[in-house]
């Protein structure tokens, strides 16, 4: 069957007044209908860069100079503005990280709503508003009738974040993008959004990208898990997977990052040495090699390719072959926090 979402080869680069710069290259990986593929990494990996190009909004200054996004027998790297602006919040949706810089804080949530239902539905503005306060009571805000009176500083980080939800999934889209869906929230509010996310899933069919750099959350809601470093994928792998046997030394790293239950009240957390390259001075070879515990001179010189160790397992790296990879660091047992 063939997959809803499919980047291939992708390349982003964003011109600066000097010269240009590449954020993401060689990404590839697929979305089929009514999956959650999780997207992690550390800040600036182009996890968002990667999502904001399927939906064109790279601004100005980006431009995909590689690849192709091919949503069902469209490239949107080829349509037209037009056919882009049909696409967006009709069948590909997207939850931004932050929801008070998405909604307008000078019109009402009722409002904002509205426009998008009438534009893709081609609803009545009656039949809209009534649409509209269906959806918010869906996605669980109380006095939904007048909650559409209401403007975004008005409601809390939570609120906001479900009108989003209501807003992304309107239109039933066929893909959701969410970009840090719950960073700003506390971990109650977290729970509901994610359980809120999958239950409206289940309804509709719909795939799901979900990007952040919370472990946990992946662990909790993710099919496959793509793990990018430096604007590249580095490893792919069903979530079961993933977790038991991380190849990449980056997910080896993230992985023994996590605290568990189990530590003792004094025990550090591991953590990668060093930190993620500068766009503008990206080293040469394999992208990790300056922070890797087992790089060899091999690795300085020449650049892994994403290569399939076994089905639905891919992996960036020259080391796999000495599988299965030792731990990049041992879990610290004595040493204190002083």
């Amino acid at each position: 069957m063939r997959p809803l979402l499919e980047v291939n080869q992708l390349k982003i680069a964003f011109a600066t007044d000097k010269d240009e710069v590449v954020s993401v290259e060689e990404v590839s990986f697929t979305v089929n209908s009514g999956e959650t593929i999780g997207i992690v990494g550390e800040s600036g990996c182009g996890k968002s860069v990667t999502s904001l190009s399927i939906m064109g909004l790279l601004g100005k200054n980006g431009q995909i100079k590689n690849g192709h996004i091919l949503f069902g027998d469209e490239d949107l790297t080829k349509v037209t503005e037009q056919r882009l602006r049909e696409i967006r919040g009709n069948e590909i949706s997207m939850i931004f990280q932050e929801p008070m810089t998405s909604l307008n804080p000078v019109y009402s949530i009722g409002n904002q709503m509205v426009e998008g239902i009438k534009l893709h539905l081609k609803m009545s503005t009656r039949d809209a508003k009534e649409y509209a306060i269906k959806m918010l009571d869906k996605v669980g805000i109380p006095r939904a009738r007048e909650m559409m009176k209401e403007y975004p500083h008005a409601l809390s980080g939570g609120m906001r974040q479900r009108v989003m939800i209501a807003m992304a999934l309107a239109c039933k889209p066929k893909l959701l993008i969410a970009d840090e869906p719950t960073t700003a929230l506390d971990v109650t509010i977290q729970a509901q959004i994610l359980q809120l996310m999958q239950t409206l899933q289940k309804e509709s069919e719909t795939a799901i990208m979900l990007i952040t750099h919370d472990l946990g959350v992946i662990a909790e809601t993710a099919d496959r898990v793509i793990v990018m470093y430096a604007g590249q994928v580095v490893e792919e792998a069903d979530v079961f997977t993933l977790f038991k046997e991380p190849k990449h030394p980056y997910t080896q790293g993230l992985l023994a990052s996590i605290p568990h239950l189990e530590y003792e009240n004094e025990q550090r957390l591991v953590s990668i040495p060093g930190s993620v390259p500068s766009v503008k001075h990206m080293p040469k070879g394999c992208r990790f090699h300056t922070r890797c515990p087992f790089a060899e001179p091999h690795c300085q010189q020449e650049q892994p390719e994403l290569a399939s160790i076994q089905e639905g397992h891919k992996v960036r790296c020259w080391l796999v072959e000495k599988d299965p990879l030792k731990p990049v660091v041992e879990k610290p047992k004595e040493e204190s926090v002083r």
